[in-house]
C-alpha cells in the first residue's frame, strides 16, 4: 500500500524561503564554531575559489575546480550533521555510532581525493607539459 505524501503544516512561499535561509545560515555558523576541519576548508576555499576562477581555462574547468572545492565543504557539513545526531543519542560508545562516524569521515576523505584528482587532472598537464 502506497502512503500519500501530505504537506507539512507551516509557512509557505516567501516566509518559508526566509526561514529555510535562516536555518541554513545557522547550520553554517554552528559548523564554523564547532568544527575545526570546516574552518580550515572554508579558509582554503577563500583562496582556492578565486584561484579556480583564474586558473580554469574554460567555464567547464572553472566549474569543476570550484565544484570540487565546494563539495568538500558540503560533505563536511553532512559529516558534522551525522556526528551531531550520533552525539545527541548519547555519549556511550556503541559499534553503530562508530560506523556512522567513521563512514562520515570516509565520505570527507573521498571528497578530498576527488578534489585532489580534479585539480591535478586540470592543472598538472599545464605545468608538466
Amino acid at each position: 500500500m502506497q502512503e500519500e505524501f501530505v504537506n507539512k503544516p507551516g509557512k509557505t512561499g516567501i516566509p518559508r524561503l526566509i526561514d529555510a535561509t535562516n536555518y541554513s545560515w545557522q547550520g553554517l555558523l554552528t559548523t564554523w564554531r564547532n568544527e575545526a576541519a570546516f574552518r580550515q576548508e572554508v579558509s582554503l576555499a577563500i583562496f582556492l575559489i578565486p584561484a579556480a576562477l583564474w586558473l580554469g581555462a574554460s567555464g567547464i574547468e572553472r566549474a569543476l575546480l570550484v565544484g570540487a572545492t565546494l563539495l568538500v565543504m558540503i560533505v563536511e557539513l553532512l559529516n558534522s550533521a551525522v556526528e551531531a545526531t550520533v552525539d545527541r543519542i548519547g555519549p556511550e560508545r556503541h559499534p553503530l555510532s562508530k560506523v556512522a562516524k567513521d563512514t562520515g569521515s570516509a565520505a570527507v576523505s573521498l571528497s578530498l581525493l576527488l578534489w585532489l584528482f580534479t585539480w591535478g587532472c586540470i592543472l598538472l598537464p599545464r605545468w608538466l607539459g
